[in-house]
C-alpha cells in the first residue's frame, strides 16, 4: 500500500508529494530529483502494480507535485483535478499516453522512447548529476544497454557497473507482489534508505538491506527458471506460474531473464491470481523493441514499447491472449 498523504490541508504553507512507481525506475528518478532539490515531501508510492497513485493526491493550490513513472493515460482525470485545484504538477514519464494536457501549471516530460526510462528523463534534466541513480533506474527498468552507455560515460569499472546492475535488478525485483507481505521491504520504507546517499554504491555498502533483496531474488529466479512453458512458437513463449508468494515476486524478473536470454523472441510469464484472474508481464523481443503496449491494452493492461503489463486477465481469455500474442506484429507499437 502507498504511503498515507495528510488529509488536512495547510492554506499557509505550501506542501510537496513525490509520487512514484514503486520499482527501481520510479523511486531511482525521485532521489534523483531530491538530491537535487532537497525539500520535505510526502511519498505517495506502492507496488508495482499500484498505477493509480494521483487519486491519492490531496495537493491544493500553491503545493507542488512531482509524479515520476506513472501511467499519465491512467492517471489523467486525477491530473486534472489537481490542475483545477491550483497544484503545480512536475511529470516525468515513458510510458503511452494518449494526449498530454496543456495546462500553465502543467511542466511534462514525456518520452516513449524504447531506450528510456524515467530516470534517465530526470537524469537528462539535471544534466547527469546524479547519473550512478540513472544507471540503477535503467538497469531496474530492463535496459542494460542504456545503463552500460551512461555508466560507460560516466568512467564507471565494469565491477561497479555490474554492481549496479544487480542493485537496479533487485529494487525493481522488490516491487512486485499482491500486497506488501509479499515483499521483503515496502517501496515507501526502501525510499528513505535510498535517499541517504548520493552514490548507490554507498549506499550497498552500508544497507543490508540490498543484499538480502538480492538473494531473495536469485532464489526465486532459480526456482522460476525451472518452469516450462505452457505455450511455444515461432514469436515467442508463454509461461503460466502457479499463484505463489515466489511467482508474485518474481514474475517481472523472469520475463526479463527470459528476454534477455532470447533477445530476438517475445515473452509473457503469467500467474494465477487465485480469483479465475491472471496477472501477465510482457516483453517485447530485445531486438525489436516494439509492440507490448498494445497487446496489453486490448486486454485492459498497459505499458510501453518494450514491455507491458496485464493485472487482471480472466483465465477464460488465456487461450486468445495467446493467439494474439503469437500473432503480435513484434518490433511496430500501433
Amino acid at each position: 500500500m502507498a504511503t498515507p498523504a495528510p488529509d488536512a490541508h495547510d492554506a499557509h504553507r505550501a506542501r510537496c508529494f513525490d509520487v512514484c512507481n514503486g520499482d527501481a525506475d520510479g523511486l531511482c528518478a525521485v532521489v534523483q530529483w531530491r538530491l537535487h532539490q532537497p525539500a520535505e515531501a510526502t511519498l505517495v508510492t506502492g507496488l508495482k502494480r499500484e498505477i493509480e497513485l494521483l487519486e491519492r493526491v490531496p495537493a491544493h493550490a500553491g503545493d507542488e507535485v512531482l509524479v515520476c513513472d506513472l501511467s499519465m493515460q491512467r492517471n489523467r482525470a486525477a491530473l486534472l483535478q489537481l490542475l483545477e485545484r491550483g497544484a503545480r504538477v512536475r511529470y516525468f514519464d515513458h510510458h503511452t499516453a494518449d494526449e498530454v494536457p496543456s495546462h500553465p501549471l502543467l511542466e511534462a516530460h514525456i518520452d516513449l522512447a524504447s531506450g528510456v526510462c524515467t530516470s534517465v528523463l530526470v537524469d537528462r534534466h539535471l544534466g547527469g548529476r546524479f547519473r550512478a541513480w540513472a544507471v540503477v533506474g535503467a538497469f531496474g527498468d530492463n535496459l542494460r544497454e542504456t545503463a552500460r552507455q551512461l555508466a560507460a560515460g560516466m568512467g564507471l569499472p565494469d565491477g561497479a557497473c555490474e554492481r549496479l546492475r544487480t542493485l537496479g535488478e533487485a529494487i525493481n525485483y522488490n516491487a512486485y507482489g499482491d500486497d506488501e507481505s509479499d515483499v521483503l521491504i515496502a517501496p515507501a520504507r526502501l525510499y528513505p534508505l535510498l535517499a541517504r546517499y548520493r552514490d548507490p554504491l554507498e549506499f550497498l555498502e552500508r544497507e543490508p538491506v540490498a543484499a538480502e533483496i538480492a538473494a531473495r531474488r536469485r532464489a526465486d529466479l532459480a526456482q522460476g527458471l525451472q518452469q516450462r512453458p505452457y505455450w511455444e512458437g515461432a514469436a515467442g513463449a508463454v509461461y503460466l506460474l502457479p499463484d505463489e508468494p515466489w511467482s508474485r515476486r518474481v514474475i517481472g524478473s523472469l520475463a526479463n531473464e527470459l528476454a534477455f536470454a532470447q533477445p530476438r523472441r517475445a515473452h509473457a510469464v503469467a500467474r494465477r491470481a487465485g480469483d479465475g484472474h491472471l496477472a501477465v508481464s510482457v516483453r517485447a523481443p530485445i531486438e525489436a523493441p516494439g509492440g507490448a503496449a498494445p497487446l496489453c491494452r486490448r486486454f485492459g493492461g498497459a505499458g510501453r514499447a518494450a514491455a507491458g503489463g496485464i493485472d487482471r486477465l480472466a483465465e477464460s481469455e488465456l487461450e486468445r491472449f495467446v493467439r494474439e500474442f503469437a500473432a503480435a506484429p513484434w518490433g511496430e507499437n500501433v
